[in-house]
């Protein structure tokens, strides 16, 4: 028998119990009422019969003889107890109760029934007889004094005496077995036959999810060849389309995964890049021919930990970086395996899987790259040294030229033309140095606690005659921060380039706002310095690039203004350094806004 038969079995056998049972409580509750209704309605008219009988008769304990015969006689002929009950609530005769004992018995006027007689003529209730020490149902009915019997409605408080009927409840009790058994027994044979039915039921019932559980089980155990051959109009034919429709397409969708499988291999063994996957303990799933060659793994890697295949504790530890941060871990990595190279990792772990099921890893080999970039970078730094000596010649030339005898004023202009374009190809000179020096690293860049409020105070100070020439209003929006962990000369060379450009690119009238302010972020606290200019602004397109060398948004005003295409390069170079971000938001004819952050000390 299986465990669904089971649960229709026990849940058809527990609501019958609760319908049986509840049938049996209410029809025993009804038959209760029912009974104690009818016997109480049979005690008051033995009782208004016996009254009759004593009629006349003075309940008074002289007459206890003749009154305990008459309530003897009575109490046979009604089959119930007779209790009279004088006036003042004394008991002067009693079926149960001995003559000679009559005395003992305490007053009764206190009794529930009797004071309900004697007050409104009739009175019952049922509790247990401290005499007989049985439960007992009362009927207590008021006896007419003289002057009620004789004169019809007369105002009398209370009667010659009370008549008290009694019986057992035994019956009741009796009744209410009988049918409880009754119910009982029928219960049990509807209970019996209720479990042959849902057996019969469920068996029919359930033959066809048998059916069912073995086509999903071999559908699950990979074979999709399996089939369900109901043919019905009803829901069963549904569930068999359905079920042989989803084994169709887990078919096509393993067929397609193993197309993509020899898809993703070929892939990975034409890529130029190494690609290795570790799962969640950093074992190593996957390593395409190309990571194999870069980072020397030879021989049986897969399910191996990657100190033991990979000889680099940097690779090894930027691997674990990436496996426990939400954000693409960038390194540069220096591997020294069959032979030297600089090898440009990219790793992260897999997305939307907490905790993380495993890590993916890239690695370009930007050997070469690197080896450009530093001839490059010599170039520049040898360049600029060289050219020093003669610009420096040019700037004393052009001094001595002032004091010629050529026209005055061809001699203002001639010198002019060539300090301004000595101190430009100073000023570029400067700039390369400047790059290049960044460049080699941020170790160069010292840092130290430094107050940014007031240096920041400080540079635009500096500037304001600038900005008053050219009649451009600068406003400086405070709010308290703390130190940072910077380099001064660093900081003030990044906030000369911005504010340099903002007078540059602004109009006459046009407004500048240096704004400072902390901001907490993920990664630790920041100050943010922002600089706001309502100039020219820059094009969209142009946004990508302003941080290249010598790239000009407008490159005849550029010159004209004095720019060398180098500032910005600067500024992003620097910023970096120091720990901090760039963003550039700009809008043409709206002005630009340029924040960095430096970290908090």
């Amino acid at each position: 028998m299986s465990k669904i038969q089971l649960k229709i079995m026990g849940t058809l056998t527990l609501l019958i119990l609760v319908v049986v049972g509840g049938s049996l409580f209410f029809a025993e509750r009804g038959l209760r009422e029912r009974t104690m209704t009818e016997v109480r309605l049979d005690l008051e008219h033995r009782a208004r019969l016996f009254a009759q009988i004593v009629e006349g008769v003075e309940l008074d304990r002289a007459n206890g003889p003749r009154l305990q015969e008459i309530v003897r006689d009575g109490a046979i002929a009604a089959d119930a107890r007779i209790t009279l009950i004088d006036s003042e609530g004394w008991v002067v005769a009693d079926s149960e109760v001995p003559v000679d004992d009559l005395a003992d018995l305490s007053n009764h006027a206190d009794r529930p029934e009797v004071a309900e007689a004697v007050g409104e003529g009739l009175g019952h209730g049922i509790r247990r007889s401290a005499t007989l020490k049985r439960s007992l149902m009362y009927v207590a009915l008021r006896l007419p004094d003289e002057k009620e019997a004789g004169m019809a409605g007369a105002d009398v408080d209370s009667g010659s005496g009370v008549v008290r009927v009694a019986v057992h409840l035994d019956r009741v009790a009796e009744a209410v077995a009988e049918l409880r058994s009754e119910l009982v027994i029928a219960g049990g044979v509807g209970l019996l036959v209720a479990l042959g039915l849902s057996y019969a039921l469920s068996l029919f019932t359930l033959r066809p999810i048998a059916e069912l559980r073995e086509v999903v089980t071999d559908i699950a155990q990979g074979k999709l060849g399996r089939r369900l051959g109901w043919e019905t109009n009803d829901e069963r034919g549904e569930i068999a389309a359905s079920i042989n429709r989803l084994a169709r397409q887990l078919r096509d969708s393993a067929d397609e995964a193993r197309r993509e499988k020899l898809q993703l291999e070929a892939v990975l063994k034409g890529m130029a890049e190494g690609v290795i996957v570790l799962d969640r303990s950093d074992k190593i799933l996957l390593a395409n021919p190309r990571a194999q060659e870069l980072l020397s793994i030879w021989g049986d890697y897969e399910g191996r930990p990657v100190p033991e295949v990979i000889r680099s504790p940097q690779i090894d530890q930027a691997l674990h970086d990436a496996a426990s941060s939400d954000e693409i871990v960038v390194r540069e990595l220096e591997v020294h395996a069959d032979k030297k190279r600089i090898l440009l990792m990219h790793a992260s772990g897999f997305p939307d899987t907490h905790p993380r099921t495993g890590t993916v890893a890239v690695f370009h080999d930007v050997t070469e790259l690197r080896r450009v970039d530093d001839v490059r970078r010599d170039f520049i730094a040898n360049a600029s040294h060289e050219l020093r000596t003669p610009l420096t010649s040019i700037q004393g030339f052009a001094e001595s030229l002032a004091d010629s005898q050529l026209d005055p004023e061809q001699q203002a202009e001639y010198l002019g033309v060539i300090v301004r374009n000595a101190r430009r190809m100073s000023n570029l000179i400067d700039d390369l140095l400047t790059l290049s020096r960044i460049e080699s690293g941020p170790s160069t860049l010292e840092r130290t606690r430094v107050d940014v409020h007031r240096l920041v105070e400080t540079v635009v100070a500096d500037f304001g005659p600038r900005f008053g020439e050219a009649s451009i209003e600068v406003a400086l929006h405070e709010e308290p921060i703390p130190a940072c962990s910077t380099n001064r000369d660093a900081v003030e060379q990044i906030l000369s380039n911005l504010l340099s450009n903002a007078a540059r690119y602004s109009n006459p009238g046009s407004r500048v706002d240096i704004s400072l302010r902390e901001k907490p972020d993920e990664a630790g606290a920041f100050v943010e310095i922002v600089v706001e200019d309502s100039g020219i602004g820059i094009d969209a397109a142009d946004l990508e690039r302003i941080f290249e060398r010598f790239y000009r948004v407008d490159a005849s005003r550029s010159r004209a203004l004095g720019s060398t295409g180098l500032g910005l390069s600067i500024v992003k170079h620097l910023v970096r350094a120091l720990g901090g971000e760039l963003n550039v938001d700009s809008e043409p004819g709206r002005g630009s806004k340029f924040a960095f952050t430096l970290p908090v000390a």
